[in-house]
């Protein structure tokens, strides 16, 4: 028998939510007032969750470990959020959202929990606008939409090129209103470092003061775990620097299945690597496929600028293979894509790891229009260059700022340079149809979870889910199980030692603090000779080599290996400064490559155990004849959850994955 039940309702499927919220047990104003859930983690998903919580009369505390929720890594997010309004009466529909994202996930995302999102992404424009978010408009006044890879509709609302930041604010500005209402405690500079249970049931976390170093115990009747992806396993990522796995990976060690998680998406317009000085990667917005061009030259070994490159001699790849979709095929297709035209010689820059993102064609474009609009006769070229260019840096000026910082070159006067970097994570902590992980009262939403990309994320839906989780999911889903907790504190109410009556002073608490105190001691007691940095840099590497935008049995075996040898090199030779009751990055960061060396390795034997080629996992022995992904529905349609056992031992839960409403077919962006 399955240790699984998704829990996804009966019905049709544009009818399992409407179902769902008409029928769900509901917990009454007065007895939400004495209940109190956790919410670790401050971005969309977390903030919006803790803000509609706390105004639905629930006792909320927020953790984050930054020094303020408007640092989370929400705000990295440039390009928008995907809603199916059909503004622009171009054939979209809820239907069609629910259809792309499917599509764009491979086919190996669950159908309920994707249609959901698909119903209420309407709603997160509205929320937003109604909150005063800057979304972008036409002149009319109308909302604006723009395009974003693997669809053909324009759907992706937008405030120029920092969409994340104003969703964000939004909701910290919600979250703030119920801070200064006393209804939420906000605890930054806070880091979970243990989920606490009470014979198998979640009742708190333990976690730790980073600028004191106080290790405290918090008790919830639930906990919300929102904590984003957990991308920097290869070091070299999008990510904060300050992004982890901590929550998830102590979750799944205390009983939280682990879903998917080779499942890692490669963004394919990234600022390319500049030398081993590095430690992060910066991201263009895929909002600029919108209007740029990628190219190489069709030459190997081209060293000429590229603006001396003639038009003719130009290779626009995507628009090549893929005409259907052009620039706009899905990211995991750009990103092999462009790695199959570097290594095959045709990269370009001092690295030639690189491919050029062109914007003169479409900079000319605007630049006529606008001079019609402005009845210029004859314009010269130079006039439609610049008339262009002020259309342009209206939509993406901030994003061409970046890039000209960053690299000293002027995007409107000469390409772009990007390549494929990591970015998202698809995987993450399996979670039901109420976002209920395998522990009961443990919810995982947004990125920490793996409910709604598949194999691959669609540009614009990471902020979607993490709003749609937040304001319109969690608050009815939380309901099932804190019903259930209010009938069980009523029949306890009496018991001197009832949990509730307890709650941090309960042995279980103790003992949780003591373990992860026991680790912290252990951390700064080793004394070996190398820095915590250099080891993720090994492990950065070993990912990305062998479990990266390409995969094989062979480099997977060799990796596993590898991780193996680094975790007991890591316990017996790491060299972590300073102390515990202080503020300590140099500790707070042992604990967090800790965690991904051990994520690491069961991302491998994930990525081993797959034999198919599926969105951004990529298996090399299995490929089309044009180079494209091969699945195998027959033997891998299903979300591979592991179940932790102990160190380099995990069991393979599998849930099936029925498609009801959309046939399965090959991807095909042509």
């Amino acid at each position: 028998m399955s240790k699984l039940d998704s829990k996804i309702p009966e019905g049709a499927i544009d009818q399992k939510w409407t179902k769902y919220r008409s029928t769900v047990p509901l917990v009454n104003p007065a007895n939400k007032r004495s209940l109190e859930v956790l919410v670790v983690g401050s971005g969309l998903a977390g903030a919006s969750a803790a803000a509609t919580l706390a105004e639905m009369g629930y006792k909320v505390k927020v953790f984050c470990f930054q020094d303020s929720p408007r640092r989370a890594h929400s705000i990295a997010a440039q390009g928008g959020v995907n809603a199916a309004k059909n503004y622009q009466n171009d054939g979209d529909s809820t239907y069609r959202l629910f259809y792309d994202t499917i599509k764009g996930g491979d086919y190996r995302a669950r159908e309920g929990n994707v249609h959901r999102l698909a119903e209420v992404s309407s709603n997160i424009i509205d929320q937003c606008v109604a909150q005063g978010v800057p979304l972008a408009r036409e002149y009319g006044g109308l909302l604006s939409n723009r395009s974003f890879g693997g669809t053909q509709v324009q759907r992706t609302f937008y405030a120029a090129g920092q969409t994340g930041q104003q969703l964000l604010l939004g909701a910290y500005s919600a979250l703030q209103r119920q801070v200064g209402s006393g209804n939420v405690t906000l605890c930054s500079r806070h880091e979970m470092l243990d989920v606490v249970t009470i014979d198998g049931v979640t009742r708190g976390i333990i976690a730790r003061n980073l600028i004191t170093g106080e290790m405290e115990k918090h008790f919830g009747h639930a906990v919300l775990l929102c904590t984003g992806g957990y991308g920097n396993v290869f070091y070299l990522s999008t990510n904060a620097m300050g992004s982890n796995v901590t929550a998830a990976w102590k979750a799944h060690k205390k009983g939280a299945f682990f879903g998917n998680p080779c499942y890692t998406q490669i963004h394919p317009t990234c600022i390319p690597v500049s030398g081993d000085h590095q430690s992060k990667l910066t991201l263009m917005s895929e909002s600029l496929r919108n209007d740029g061009r990628i190219w190489v030259p069709k030459k190997k070994d081209d060293n000429r600028k590229p603006t001396d490159i003639p038009e003719e001699e130009r290779d626009y790849y995507l628009e090549r293979r893929y005409p259907a979709f052009g620039n706009l095929v899905p990211r995991d297709v750009a990103s092999r894509a462009a790695k199959e035209r570097c290594d095959a010689g045709y990269g370009v820059g001092n690295s030639k790891m690189a491919v050029y993102l062109d914007f003169a064609f479409n900079t000319a474009r605007y630049g006529r229009t606008e001079a019609t609009k402005k009845n210029i006769q004859n314009p010269s070229q130079e006039e439609i260059m610049r008339l262009g260019k002020e259309v342009v840096k209206e939509k993406y000026g901030n994003l061409f700022d970046m890039y000209q910082q960053i690299t000293g070159e002027n995007p409107y006067e000469v390409p772009m340079r990007i390549y494929p970097a990591v970015h998202y994570t698809m995987g993450g902590l399996w979670v039901d149809y109420n976002l209920m992980t395998t522990v009961k009262g443990l919810y995982a939403l947004g990125e920490a979870n793996f409910s709604d990309h598949g194999a691959n994320r669609l540009g614009a839906s990471a902020l979607m889910q993490g709003l749609a989780d937040g304001y319109f999911v969690i608050p009815y889903t939380i309901g099932v199980y804190l019903s259930n907790e209010v009938t069980r504190m009523s029949a306890e109410k009496d018991k001197a030692d009832s949990i509730d009556k307890l709650k941090t002073k309960h042995p279980a608490f103790d003992a949780a603090l003591k373990d992860q105190t026991d680790l912290i001691n252990k951390f700064l007691n080793i004394k070996g000779t190398k820095s915590v940095e250099s080891f993720h840099k090994r492990l950065g590497l070993i990912m990305w080599n062998k479990c990266g935008m390409a995969r094989n049995k062979q480099g997977l075996t060799e990796a596993i290996t590898e991780i193996q040898a680094l975790r007991k090199e890591f316990w017996s030779d790491v060299r972590v400064l300073g102390s515990s009751d202080e503020f300590n990055p140099d500790l707070e960061k042992a604990g967090r490559v800790a965690d991904f060396i051990e994520l690491g390795e069961l991302m491998c034997k994930d990525a081993l155990h797959r034999e198919e080629s599926c969105g951004g996992h990529f298996r090399e022995e299995h490929q089309t004849e044009e180079g494209e992904a091969k699945r195998d529905d027959v033997n891998f349609a299903y979300v591979a959850a592991w179940e932790y056992k102990g160190v380099s031992d995990w069991e393979l839960n599998k849930e099936e994955l029925k498609y009801e409403n959309i046939k399965i077919a090959q991807r095909s962006y042509k």
